[in-house]
Protein backbone atom coordinates (compact mmCIF):
# COMPACT_ATOMS: atom_id res chain seq x y z
CA UNK A 1 0.00 0.00 0.00
CA UNK A 2 1.50 3.71 -0.80
CA UNK A 3 1.18 5.95 1.84
CA UNK A 4 1.28 9.60 0.84
CA UNK A 5 2.76 12.47 2.76
CA UNK A 6 0.88 15.65 3.27
CA UNK A 7 2.09 18.55 1.05
CA UNK A 8 3.16 22.14 2.46
CA UNK A 9 0.73 24.17 0.98
CA UNK A 10 2.20 27.16 1.19
CA UNK A 11 5.03 26.17 -1.30
CA UNK A 12 4.50 26.58 -5.31
CA UNK A 13 5.18 23.38 -7.02
CA UNK A 14 6.91 25.67 -9.80
CA UNK A 15 8.98 28.53 -9.49
CA UNK A 16 11.96 29.85 -11.36
CA UNK A 17 14.90 29.31 -8.36
CA UNK A 18 15.07 27.72 -5.59
CA UNK A 19 17.33 29.19 -2.86
CA UNK A 20 18.26 26.88 0.01
CA UNK A 21 19.56 29.19 2.99
CA UNK A 22 18.36 32.47 4.70
CA UNK A 23 21.74 34.06 6.04
CA UNK A 24 23.13 36.95 4.41
CA UNK A 25 24.21 35.50 0.96
CA UNK A 26 20.46 33.51 0.59
CA UNK A 27 18.76 36.68 1.53
CA UNK A 28 20.84 39.39 -0.63
CA UNK A 29 20.29 36.76 -3.79
CA UNK A 30 16.61 36.78 -2.75
CA UNK A 31 16.27 40.31 -2.66
CA UNK A 32 18.33 40.59 -5.85
CA UNK A 33 15.82 38.07 -7.64
CA UNK A 34 12.61 39.87 -6.62
CA UNK A 35 13.95 43.17 -7.33
CA UNK A 36 13.86 41.99 -10.99
CA UNK A 37 10.60 39.69 -10.96
CA UNK A 38 12.07 36.55 -11.00
CA UNK A 39 10.12 33.96 -9.26
CA UNK A 40 11.60 32.03 -6.41
CA UNK A 41 11.34 30.12 -3.07
CA UNK A 42 13.58 30.78 -0.10
CA UNK A 43 13.85 27.60 2.18
CA UNK A 44 16.18 27.38 5.35
CA UNK A 45 15.82 24.49 8.25
CA UNK A 46 16.10 26.45 11.09
CA UNK A 47 13.59 28.30 13.18
CA UNK A 48 12.37 31.93 12.37
CA UNK A 49 14.80 34.48 14.03
CA UNK A 50 17.54 31.89 15.61
CA UNK A 51 20.45 33.39 13.42
CA UNK A 52 22.98 34.69 15.37
CA UNK A 53 25.92 38.17 15.20
CA UNK A 54 29.14 35.70 14.26
CA UNK A 55 30.07 38.00 11.07
CA UNK A 56 30.15 41.82 11.68
CA UNK A 57 32.51 43.51 9.09
CA UNK A 58 30.77 44.66 5.81
CA UNK A 59 33.23 46.45 3.49
CA UNK A 60 33.49 49.00 0.76
CA UNK A 61 32.50 46.95 -2.35
CA UNK A 62 29.88 44.90 -0.24
CA UNK A 63 27.95 48.17 0.99
CA UNK A 64 28.53 49.23 -2.87
CA UNK A 65 26.90 45.95 -4.40
CA UNK A 66 23.99 46.27 -1.57
CA UNK A 67 23.11 49.79 -2.70
CA UNK A 68 21.32 48.16 -5.77
CA UNK A 69 19.21 46.77 -3.25
CA UNK A 70 18.71 49.69 -1.31
CA UNK A 71 19.78 49.10 2.11
CA UNK A 72 23.15 50.43 2.64
CA UNK A 73 21.50 53.44 4.15
CA UNK A 74 19.92 51.61 6.88
CA UNK A 75 22.91 49.39 7.18
CA UNK A 76 25.63 52.59 7.48
CA UNK A 77 22.36 54.05 9.82
CA UNK A 78 22.73 51.59 12.42
CA UNK A 79 26.25 50.26 12.07
CA UNK A 80 29.48 51.63 13.14
CA UNK A 81 32.04 53.30 11.09
CA UNK A 82 35.88 52.16 10.86
CA UNK A 83 38.37 53.76 8.75
CA UNK A 84 41.49 51.48 9.77
CA UNK A 85 42.34 48.08 9.99
CA UNK A 86 45.43 48.07 12.27
CA UNK A 87 48.04 44.92 12.87
CA UNK A 88 49.72 45.17 16.27
CA UNK A 89 52.22 43.41 18.47
CA UNK A 90 51.02 43.90 21.26
CA UNK A 91 51.53 47.51 22.12
CA UNK A 92 53.16 47.89 19.04
CA UNK A 93 51.73 48.85 15.50
CA UNK A 94 53.38 47.38 13.05
CA UNK A 95 51.27 48.30 10.14
CA UNK A 96 47.72 50.65 9.33
CA UNK A 97 45.64 50.00 7.15
CA UNK A 98 43.64 53.24 6.18
CA UNK A 99 40.18 52.83 4.18
CA UNK A 100 39.13 56.36 4.16
CA UNK A 101 41.50 57.12 0.58
CA UNK A 102 39.45 54.40 -0.87
CA UNK A 103 37.98 55.46 -4.23
CA UNK A 104 34.27 53.91 -3.54
CA UNK A 105 31.52 55.82 -1.79
CA UNK A 106 31.93 53.89 1.48
CA UNK A 107 35.74 54.54 2.16
CA UNK A 108 35.54 52.81 5.53
CA UNK A 109 34.40 49.19 7.01
CA UNK A 110 30.94 49.26 8.39
CA UNK A 111 30.80 47.12 12.02
CA UNK A 112 27.60 45.68 12.19
CA UNK A 113 26.56 42.04 13.66
CA UNK A 114 25.33 39.84 11.05
CA UNK A 115 21.88 39.58 12.85
CA UNK A 116 21.15 43.42 11.96
CA UNK A 117 22.36 43.18 8.62
CA UNK A 118 19.78 39.81 8.48
CA UNK A 119 17.28 41.29 9.75
CA UNK A 120 17.50 44.65 7.39
CA UNK A 121 17.84 42.60 4.18
CA UNK A 122 14.82 40.46 5.50
CA UNK A 123 12.65 43.43 5.77
CA UNK A 124 13.66 44.16 2.22
CA UNK A 125 12.54 41.23 0.83
CA UNK A 126 9.39 41.29 2.54
CA UNK A 127 8.81 44.81 1.04
CA UNK A 128 9.16 43.38 -2.35
CA UNK A 129 6.74 40.96 -1.28
CA UNK A 130 8.90 37.86 -0.73
CA UNK A 131 9.27 35.72 2.21
CA UNK A 132 11.54 32.85 3.67
CA UNK A 133 10.17 29.09 4.70
CA UNK A 134 11.50 28.72 7.75
CA UNK A 135 11.67 25.21 9.14
CA UNK A 136 12.18 23.45 5.66
CA UNK A 137 14.63 21.55 5.15
CA UNK A 138 16.37 20.23 1.77
CA UNK A 139 15.95 16.19 1.46
CA UNK A 140 16.87 15.78 -2.26
CA UNK A 141 17.13 16.79 -5.55
CA UNK A 142 17.27 15.51 -9.07
CA UNK A 143 19.44 17.80 -11.01
CA UNK A 144 19.91 17.80 -15.27
CA UNK A 145 21.09 20.83 -17.31
CA UNK A 146 17.28 21.72 -18.22
CA UNK A 147 16.16 22.03 -14.69
CA UNK A 148 15.61 20.60 -10.72
CA UNK A 149 13.61 19.23 -8.83
CA UNK A 150 13.85 19.92 -4.65
CA UNK A 151 12.36 17.84 -2.04
CA UNK A 152 11.58 19.55 0.84
CA UNK A 153 10.16 18.70 4.38
CA UNK A 154 8.40 20.90 6.12
CA UNK A 155 6.65 21.11 9.78
CA UNK A 156 4.20 18.45 10.56
CA UNK A 157 5.62 15.84 8.30
CA UNK A 158 4.91 17.58 5.15
CA UNK A 159 6.61 17.17 1.90
CA UNK A 160 7.28 19.11 -1.43
CA UNK A 161 8.61 18.94 -4.67
CA UNK A 162 9.23 21.69 -6.46
CA UNK A 163 10.38 22.38 -9.99
CA UNK A 164 12.88 25.04 -10.84
CA UNK A 165 14.55 26.28 -13.41
CA UNK A 166 17.76 26.29 -10.92
CA UNK A 167 18.41 26.00 -7.29
CA UNK A 168 20.82 27.99 -5.20
CA UNK A 169 22.84 26.45 -2.16
CA UNK A 170 23.21 29.26 0.38
CA UNK A 171 23.31 26.86 3.13
CA UNK A 172 26.71 27.34 4.78
CA UNK A 173 29.75 24.81 5.09
CA UNK A 174 27.36 21.97 5.27
CA UNK A 175 25.69 22.63 2.73
CA UNK A 176 22.85 20.17 1.66
CA UNK A 177 22.90 21.30 -1.94
CA UNK A 178 26.69 20.68 -2.04
CA UNK A 179 25.84 17.26 -0.63
CA UNK A 180 23.05 16.39 -2.97
CA UNK A 181 25.07 17.77 -6.23
CA UNK A 182 28.16 15.58 -5.16
CA UNK A 183 30.21 18.76 -5.28
CA UNK A 184 33.66 18.01 -3.61
CA UNK A 185 34.97 20.10 -0.24
CA UNK A 186 38.71 20.80 -0.62
CA UNK A 187 40.52 21.60 2.17
CA UNK A 188 41.36 21.14 5.91
CA UNK A 189 40.37 22.40 9.35
CA UNK A 190 42.56 25.01 11.99
CA UNK A 191 43.67 22.58 14.52
CA UNK A 192 42.83 25.39 16.67
CA UNK A 193 39.09 26.46 18.03
CA UNK A 194 37.88 29.66 17.85
CA UNK A 195 36.06 31.96 20.31
CA UNK A 196 33.67 34.57 19.61
CA UNK A 197 32.36 36.82 22.11
CA UNK A 198 30.82 40.78 21.88
CA UNK A 199 31.13 42.44 25.32
CA UNK A 200 31.43 45.54 26.84
CA UNK A 201 34.77 46.68 28.19
CA UNK A 202 36.90 49.35 29.03
CA UNK A 203 39.28 49.40 26.00
CA UNK A 204 42.23 51.63 26.24
CA UNK A 205 42.65 51.92 22.27
CA UNK A 206 40.82 54.29 19.56
CA UNK A 207 37.66 53.05 18.24
CA UNK A 208 38.07 53.66 14.73
CA UNK A 209 40.05 50.88 14.33
CA UNK A 210 39.66 47.19 13.51
CA UNK A 211 42.82 45.82 15.65
CA UNK A 212 44.51 42.43 14.66
CA UNK A 213 46.93 41.40 17.18
CA UNK A 214 49.64 38.59 16.78
CA UNK A 215 50.66 36.09 19.45
CA UNK A 216 52.11 32.91 19.46
CA UNK A 217 49.60 31.73 21.15
CA UNK A 218 47.41 32.66 19.23
CA UNK A 219 45.54 35.56 17.27
CA UNK A 220 43.12 38.17 18.96
CA UNK A 221 40.84 40.41 16.98
CA UNK A 222 39.36 43.34 18.85
CA UNK A 223 36.21 45.49 16.77
CA UNK A 224 33.93 48.30 17.75
CA UNK A 225 30.38 47.33 17.36
CA UNK A 226 27.00 49.46 18.00
CA UNK A 227 25.94 50.05 21.65
CA UNK A 228 29.36 50.74 22.74
CA UNK A 229 30.34 46.73 22.82
CA UNK A 230 33.06 45.54 21.00
CA UNK A 231 33.87 41.82 19.36
CA UNK A 232 36.32 40.03 20.32
CA UNK A 233 37.63 36.97 18.11
CA UNK A 234 40.40 34.30 19.17
CA UNK A 235 41.81 31.26 18.65
CA UNK A 236 42.22 28.91 21.33
CA UNK A 237 43.93 25.17 21.34
CA UNK A 238 40.43 24.02 23.30
CA UNK A 239 38.27 26.89 23.99
CA UNK A 240 35.22 26.76 26.05
CA UNK A 241 31.71 26.12 24.77
CA UNK A 242 30.35 29.28 25.82
CA UNK A 243 33.29 31.85 26.65
CA UNK A 244 32.76 33.78 30.25
CA UNK A 245 34.39 37.09 31.69
CA UNK A 246 36.81 35.13 32.48
CA UNK A 247 38.07 33.66 29.14
CA UNK A 248 38.23 36.21 27.68
CA UNK A 249 40.08 38.67 29.94
CA UNK A 250 42.56 36.18 30.03
CA UNK A 251 43.04 35.87 26.00
CA UNK A 252 43.01 39.83 26.15
CA UNK A 253 45.69 39.94 28.78
CA UNK A 254 47.62 37.19 27.14
CA UNK A 255 47.81 38.78 23.78
CA UNK A 256 46.04 42.39 23.61
CA UNK A 257 47.61 45.93 24.92
CA UNK A 258 49.61 45.78 27.83
CA UNK A 259 50.82 49.16 29.22
CA UNK A 260 47.15 49.86 29.46
CA UNK A 261 45.35 46.91 29.70
CA UNK A 262 41.72 46.18 28.69
CA UNK A 263 38.67 44.99 31.34
CA UNK A 264 35.64 43.09 30.39
CA UNK A 265 32.81 44.16 32.40
CA UNK A 266 30.00 41.92 30.73
CA UNK A 267 29.69 39.49 27.82
CA UNK A 268 26.73 39.97 25.98
CA UNK A 269 27.06 36.70 23.90
CA UNK A 270 29.93 34.25 23.08
CA UNK A 271 30.32 31.06 21.61
CA UNK A 272 33.33 28.87 20.15
CA UNK A 273 33.85 26.86 16.66
CA UNK A 274 35.96 25.25 14.14
CA UNK A 275 37.48 26.98 11.27
CA UNK A 276 38.17 25.52 8.04
CA UNK A 277 39.95 26.33 4.89
CA UNK A 278 38.22 25.12 2.24
CA UNK A 279 37.22 25.69 -1.63
CA UNK A 280 34.36 23.64 -3.59
CA UNK A 281 35.64 21.69 -6.44
CA UNK A 282 32.83 23.50 -8.82
CA UNK A 283 30.68 26.04 -8.20
CA UNK A 284 27.77 24.69 -10.52
CA UNK A 285 26.86 21.18 -11.66
CA UNK A 286 24.09 21.35 -13.92
CA UNK A 287 20.79 23.59 -12.99
CA UNK A 288 22.62 23.80 -9.03
CA UNK A 289 24.65 27.03 -7.92
CA UNK A 290 26.45 27.34 -4.96
CA UNK A 291 27.52 30.71 -3.45
CA UNK A 292 28.75 31.86 0.09
CA UNK A 293 29.75 29.48 2.71
CA UNK A 294 28.53 26.76 0.65
CA UNK A 295 30.91 27.26 -2.13
CA UNK A 296 34.13 28.81 0.40
CA UNK A 297 35.14 28.85 4.09
CA UNK A 298 37.63 30.09 5.76
CA UNK A 299 39.83 31.99 8.81
CA UNK A 300 37.68 35.25 9.74
CA UNK A 301 40.93 37.43 9.53
CA UNK A 302 40.14 39.66 7.55
CA UNK A 303 36.44 39.65 8.03
CA UNK A 304 35.95 38.37 4.42
CA UNK A 305 33.52 35.60 4.56
CA UNK A 306 30.24 37.16 4.73
CA UNK A 307 31.20 40.09 2.06
CA UNK A 308 32.75 37.26 -0.33
CA UNK A 309 29.19 35.30 0.21
CA UNK A 310 26.69 39.17 -0.32
CA UNK A 311 29.31 39.64 -3.85
CA UNK A 312 28.75 35.94 -4.73
CA UNK A 313 24.77 36.51 -4.51
CA UNK A 314 24.64 39.94 -6.98
CA UNK A 315 26.83 38.55 -9.52
CA UNK A 316 24.66 34.99 -9.37
CA UNK A 317 21.50 37.17 -8.98
CA UNK A 318 22.30 38.86 -12.33
CA UNK A 319 22.94 35.48 -14.50
CA UNK A 320 19.76 33.56 -13.13
CA UNK A 321 18.00 36.97 -14.24
CA UNK A 322 19.52 36.52 -17.66
CA UNK A 323 19.32 33.01 -17.82
CA UNK A 324 15.24 32.90 -16.88
CA UNK A 325 14.61 35.25 -19.80
CA UNK A 326 16.30 33.35 -22.28
CA UNK A 327 15.89 30.60 -24.15
CA UNK A 328 17.67 27.32 -22.92
CA UNK A 329 21.67 27.72 -23.48
CA UNK A 330 21.84 31.11 -24.49
CA UNK A 331 23.28 32.55 -21.43
CA UNK A 332 26.57 31.11 -20.19
CA UNK A 333 26.45 29.55 -16.77
CA UNK A 334 29.91 28.62 -16.19
CA UNK A 335 30.46 32.50 -16.02
CA UNK A 336 29.92 32.49 -12.93
CA UNK A 337 32.44 30.07 -11.30
CA UNK A 338 34.88 31.55 -14.22
CA UNK A 339 34.34 34.53 -12.37
CA UNK A 340 33.62 34.06 -8.73
CA UNK A 341 35.65 31.39 -7.84
CA UNK A 342 39.09 32.85 -8.75
CA UNK A 343 38.11 35.45 -6.14
CA UNK A 344 37.06 33.24 -2.69
CA UNK A 345 40.55 31.04 -3.67
CA UNK A 346 42.49 34.41 -3.35
CA UNK A 347 40.72 35.16 -0.27
CA UNK A 348 40.79 31.89 0.91
CA UNK A 349 44.76 31.60 0.36
CA UNK A 350 45.42 35.34 2.10
CA UNK A 351 43.01 34.22 5.02
CA UNK A 352 44.89 31.47 5.06
CA UNK A 353 48.43 33.48 5.53
CA UNK A 354 47.08 36.12 7.45
CA UNK A 355 45.86 33.52 10.27
CA UNK A 356 49.71 31.89 10.25
CA UNK A 357 51.36 34.78 10.55
CA UNK A 358 49.45 36.16 13.18
CA UNK A 359 50.26 32.89 14.99
CA UNK A 360 54.25 32.24 13.90
CA UNK A 361 55.82 30.63 16.92
CA UNK A 362 59.49 30.59 16.08
CA UNK A 363 61.06 33.97 17.76
CA UNK A 364 63.17 35.05 15.08
CA UNK A 365 60.32 34.27 12.53
CA UNK A 366 58.17 36.80 14.83
CA UNK A 367 61.11 39.37 14.44
CA UNK A 368 61.46 38.91 10.60
CA UNK A 369 57.46 39.54 10.57
CA UNK A 370 57.49 42.67 12.45
CA UNK A 371 60.29 43.66 10.69
CA UNK A 372 58.73 43.43 7.22
CA UNK A 373 55.12 44.56 8.18
CA UNK A 374 56.92 47.65 9.93
CA UNK A 375 59.05 48.83 6.68
CA UNK A 376 55.91 47.63 4.48
CA UNK A 377 53.35 49.87 6.69
CA UNK A 378 55.98 52.89 5.62
CA UNK A 379 54.60 52.84 1.61
CA UNK A 380 51.62 54.12 1.09
CA UNK A 381 51.67 52.02 -2.12
CA UNK A 382 51.14 49.00 0.09
CA UNK A 383 48.75 50.34 2.79
CA UNK A 384 46.51 51.20 -0.66
CA UNK A 385 47.24 47.70 -1.77
CA UNK A 386 46.29 45.90 1.11
CA UNK A 387 43.23 48.46 1.46
CA UNK A 388 41.83 47.57 -1.93
CA UNK A 389 42.67 44.01 -1.21
CA UNK A 390 40.30 43.67 2.44
CA UNK A 391 37.64 45.56 1.21
CA UNK A 392 37.45 44.02 -1.62
CA UNK A 393 36.96 46.86 -4.35
CA UNK A 394 40.51 44.95 -6.09
CA UNK A 395 37.89 42.36 -7.36
CA UNK A 396 36.94 44.11 -10.59
CA UNK A 397 40.25 46.18 -10.29
CA UNK A 398 43.30 45.80 -12.61
CA UNK A 399 46.11 46.04 -9.25
CA UNK A 400 44.90 42.28 -7.89
CA UNK A 401 47.54 40.89 -9.35
CA UNK A 402 49.86 43.97 -7.38
CA UNK A 403 47.39 42.93 -3.88
CA UNK A 404 48.04 39.58 -4.51
CA UNK A 405 51.91 40.13 -4.72
CA UNK A 406 52.37 42.34 -1.96
CA UNK A 407 49.80 39.72 0.17
CA UNK A 408 51.80 37.00 -0.61
CA UNK A 409 55.30 38.67 -0.06
CA UNK A 410 54.35 39.57 3.65
CA UNK A 411 53.19 36.04 4.20
CA UNK A 412 56.69 34.83 3.17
Amino acid sequence: MTTHQPRDPDLPTRTDVVIVGAGPTGLTLACALAAQGVPHVVVDEAEQGANTSRAAVIHARTLEVLDDLGVTDELCRRGVVVPRFTIRDRDRALLHVPFDGLPSRYPYTLMLPQNITEQILGERLTAGGGTVHWRHRLTGIDNSDDGVVATIAGPGDTVHRVRARFIAGCDGMHSAVRKQAGIGFTGDPYGQSFVLADVRMTWPLPHDAVNLFFSPTGLVVVAPLPEQRYRVVATLDDAPERPGIADVQGLLDARGPQRAPATVTDVVWSTRFRVHHRLADSYRRGSVFLAGDAAHVHSPAGGQGMNTGIQDAMVLARLLTDAVAAPAGAVDLDAYEAGRRPVAAGVVAMTDRLTRLATARNPVARRIRNTVLSLAGRSATVRRTLAMKFSELSVDDARTHRAEQVTAAIGN
